[in-house]
């Protein structure tokens, strides 16, 4: 039987069962990509999320023990994943697949909406490719990865919201939305967008894609429509304030989300930021440099088809407003990224089915038709053969060491292993240095709220007040474990101006503790000493040093 004549396959509905097959494919081998490396050692901003949400799962409100001047929507996502997968690294790395397998899911719903089935299977692939990326730490489940989600799903309901006029829809699509700069302050600029696009007139054409017409709502319909929008964005905002002023956190938070991040977002010059942005577009543009190449040149096959220009201006706003948001604050770095590759999965999108539209209307075969979907699947398998180190071959911690460099994160797994099997669950540690990720792996609670040293370095008014009050907290919690990070990486300290916390270190173990451990980054591999940690001489500039603290003062 011809399959056009089976009554509920009708050639629309065909098109949908591969598109379907083929985004299962997508999120398959990027599943199998990401479960290969669930061992991936965690880094430090995960490491921070991951103890934030350990310590929501003990009942310890954000804040109170973690410091940090990101909002915790990220470290509530952590929570809920540890409650699920269990407080480990290959558990956070499981949940995220999830978070990223979700997305590339509405990266192909809003894909197929904008340029049909073909389009969201191109979105959906272009995306699960770019947020797998080395170039943009692709393999560490950033806040940025959770501000995506959020921010397409809200996306995809205002297309709804817009077609339908239902306020139901504005009002979810805002609130989604606003879960967005939740998970981190960029995310602001998603809900910038949504205010944008309820604003913006409609297109208004025939179905061959002929401009016939723009309309205009009455400006009364706007602003309810906005209005609805920003209550939805400002609900989860508004309602985490008051979960924070009710557990006592609210000061605390207040501080570091909008006192200390006005200082961090402000500290780079105009001339350097934009070197900073333009130097880190090229590295990441090279981690895919074929797909990266199509979305920059969509514009073209977009303008020129008249199926697709229609989408021209959703595209372009989509893009700045993503732009913008890696932009915040000057600093630029690789996982900033994250939050502009929707923009380009669209426009890949966008110019696959443009050229095959053309191809089309030009008279040419369904043939050659297929060809700008051909050349976008052979860019997509040159970007994976690229990397094929990464997505097919090398370990964990082997390739950690070639996205990461000297950090020591492959070493935080072994001294928390140590400090884990040396304490009690009641005991504290302290970490002086970045690496939060020993709080988390150890499953012991900090001497101290300050998971990073590099605000106390900063050339920022309340660095000294920060060095004083660190101090202040370990001396107070008297924790059984010091984990001193000698290495330039967690502490990024480029002056001597200030050496108060240094100083401080030296006298507290001397007087206090005894050396334990010693863990030297030496070029042959790293060596970890314990037994002979006393008598042995460190070789390498990247070390950590763990003492414990004397019998007799231990309270």
């Amino acid at each position: 039987m011809a399959l056009a004549k089976v009554p509920w396959i009708d050639p629309v509905k065909k098109g949908q069962v591969w598109g379907y097959l083929a985004l299962a494919a997508v999120v398959l081998l990027f599943a199998l990509i990401r479960i290969r490396l669930l061992n991936f050692p965690l880094e430090r901003d995960e490491g921070e999320y991951a103890y934030g949400g350990q310590l929501i799962l003990r009942g310890i409100a954000p804040y109170q023990l973690c410091y940090t001047m990101k909002l915790p929507g990220t470290a509530a996502a952590y929570a809920l994943i540890e409650a699920i997968f269990g407080s480990s690294g290959p558990g956070i790395h499981l949940g995220f697949l999830l978070v990223n397998s979700a997305t590339i899911v509405l990266m192909f719903l809003l894909g197929r909406r904008l340029f049909g089935a073909l389009g969201g299977v191109v979105a959906a692939a272009t995306y699960g490719l770019l947020s797998a990326s080395p170039a943009v730490l692709g393999f560490s489940a950033h806040a940025t990865h959770f501000v995506v989600l959020p921010a397409l799903g809200g996306t995809l309901l205002l297309l709804c919201a817009k077609e339908s006029q239902r306020a139901a829809l504005f009002f979810w699509s805002g609130f989604l939305l606003g879960l967005a700069p939740l998970m981190k302050q960029p995310g602001a600029f998603f809900v910038l967008f949504g205010i944008f696009w309820v604003a913006c007139p409609e297109w208004q054409g025939e179905p061959n894609g002929r401009m016939v017409g723009w309309r205009v709502l009455p400006w009364r319909t706007l602003l309810w429509q906005i209005a609805t929008l920003l209550f939805g964005a400002v609900l989860p905002f508004g309602l985490t304030c008051l979960a924070l002023l009710r557990a006592g956190a609210f000061r605390k938070f207040w501080f570091w989300t909008f006192s200390y991040a006005r200082e961090y977002g402000t500290t780079i010059p105009l001339w350097r930021g934009m070197h900073n942005v333009w130097a880190m577009s090229l590295a990441v543009a090279a981690g895919a440099f074929f797909i990266w190449l199509l979305a920059l040149l969509s514009p073209i096959p977009l303008l020129w088809d008249s199926k697709t220009r229609r989408q021209i201006i959703f595209l372009g706003s989509f893009s700045v407003f993503s732009f913008v948001a890696v932009c915040l604050g000057f600093h630029a770095r690789n996982h900033y990224f994250v939050l502009v590759l929707p923009a380009a999965s669209l426009l890949c999108a966008g110019a696959v089915s443009a050229g095959t539209n053309l191809l089309l209307e030009w008279g040419a075969s369904r043939k050659w038709a297929v060809l700008p979907a051909l050349a976008f699947f052979c860019c997509f398998v040159l970007s994976l053969l690229q990397k094929r180190e990464f997505y097919f071959v090398g370990d964990p911690v082997t390739l950690c060491r070639k996205v990461h460099g000297p950090n020591p994160f492959p070493e935080a797994l072994q001294i928390s292993e140590f400090i884990k099997n040396h304490s009690g669950t009641g005991e504290r540690v302290a970490v002086i240095g970045s690496e939060p990720e020993i709080y988390f792996e150890s499953d012991r609670l900090s001497a101290t709220g300050y998971m990073y040293t590099y605000p106390l370095m900063e050339a920022q008014p309340f660095a000294s007040m920060m060095q004083k009050q660190m101090i202040a907290e370990v001396e107070a919690a008297q924790p059984r474990f010091v984990v001193y990070v000698d290495c330039w990486s967690s502490w990024l300290s480029g002056t001597d101006s200030d050496k108060t916390v240094f100083e401080w270190v030296d006298h507290y173990v001397r007087a206090r503790y005894h050396l334990v451990g010693i863990v030297d980054e030496v070029n042959e591999g790293t060596e970890y000493h314990w037994g002979d940690a006393a008598t042995y001489q460190p070789r390498s500039k990247n070390r950590l040093f763990v003492y414990e603290r004397d019998k007799e003062r231990r309270p």
